[in-house]
């Protein structure tokens, strides 16, 4: 199966999925190799990786869809699901959005409702468009899709739950559904009964965020938890990205010449392993003499 069919397939498993967000090629071989079964590509982190920037609206299509290209190309069949953000403008961009993103891999992609430029969900001052506007983005998703010929999952996002409450949030959810998505994600839910309500209202697969020290009160909660309320992923976007403190810090006792403080290394061997090399070095010998 292609990547989108693998995905479709894992949307309708009786499960969850646990799976961190990823941010380049080498992330997402590692998760793949780890033995995740898909993987997110998370715009803050892509921001933050490929620009240096916080995630406030400085990542264009053009290069997320490098970025895309890169995660996907030497990985056929691992489902990639992108953050698309608010698709880069209004329902029309949206459309081209989808185009772009599936011709160049994505299995998936995420659609929020927020104002452009919008903001990590967890960083504050954000806004939201309106529900009308919010419902067409979806189904201008859905009918870019069509156009296109070839299945690609949408995932629509709300972030209006800490803004305009839970029944606004759950009513955007809802019309999200009925225009064609996926699977939807409410982001921000504040405790367990939103959190069932949501799942249990909801006719298509749910999204939630486990988010360390963000908004989310799904890090308060177990694995087990969070299985017997019913989401079927769940993404820690920070898992990967949040090595890089340890990294600074790595780097600071190497250039102190503090040894004593340096961290365990994968060995070169390892590292070529999980690039490819061995399978590389395979192909090539088919064209030695």
């Amino acid at each position: 199966m292609n990547a989108v069919e693998n995905l479709r397939q894992l949307l309708v498993e009786p499960t969850t999925h646990f799976v961190p967000a990823c941010y380049d090629a080498m992330s997402a071989r590692m998760m793949r190799n780890a033995g995740y079964p898909l993987t997110f590509l998370s715009g803050y982190q892509v921001s933050a990786t490929r620009l240096g920037l916080p995630d406030t609206g400085y990542l264009t299509l053009s290069e997320m869809t490098a970025q895309v290209r890169d995660v996907t190309t030497h990985l056929p069949g691992f489902p990639v699901i992108v953050d698309a953000d608010t698709g880069y403008g209004n329902a029309m961009n949206v459309r081209r959005t989808v185009m772009e993103l599936r011709k160049a891999g994505a299995a998936g992609l995420m659609l929020e409702d927020q104002v452009m430029p919008k903001r990590c969900g967890h960083i504050g001052a954000k806004a939201v468009i309106s529900r009308p506007e919010a419902v067409a983005k979806i189904r201008a998703a859905v009918d870019a899709r069509e156009t296109l010929g070839e299945d690609i999952v949408i995932l629509a996002r709300t972030d209006s739950r800490r803004l305009l409450g839970f029944d606004e949030a759950m009513q955007r959810c809802l019309e999200f559904q009925a225009a064609g998505a996926d699977i939807v994600f409410m982001e921000a839910l504040q405790d367990i009964d939103e959190m069932k309500e949501f799942v249990e209202r909801m006719d298509v697969p749910t999204l939630g965020n486990n988010s360390r020290g963000g908004e989310t009160y799904m890090r308060y909660l177990d694995r087990q938890t969070v299985r017997e309320i019913g989401f079927r992923v769940v993404i820690d976007p920070s898992l990967l990205y949040s090595v890089a403190g340890a990294i600074q810090a790595h780097l600071a006792a190497h250039l102190a010449d503090d040894e004593a403080a340096y961290p365990s290394q994968v060995s070169f061997a390892q590292l070529n392993e999980i690039v490819g090399l061995s399978m590389l070095n395979e192909i090539e010998r088919r064209y030695v003499d």
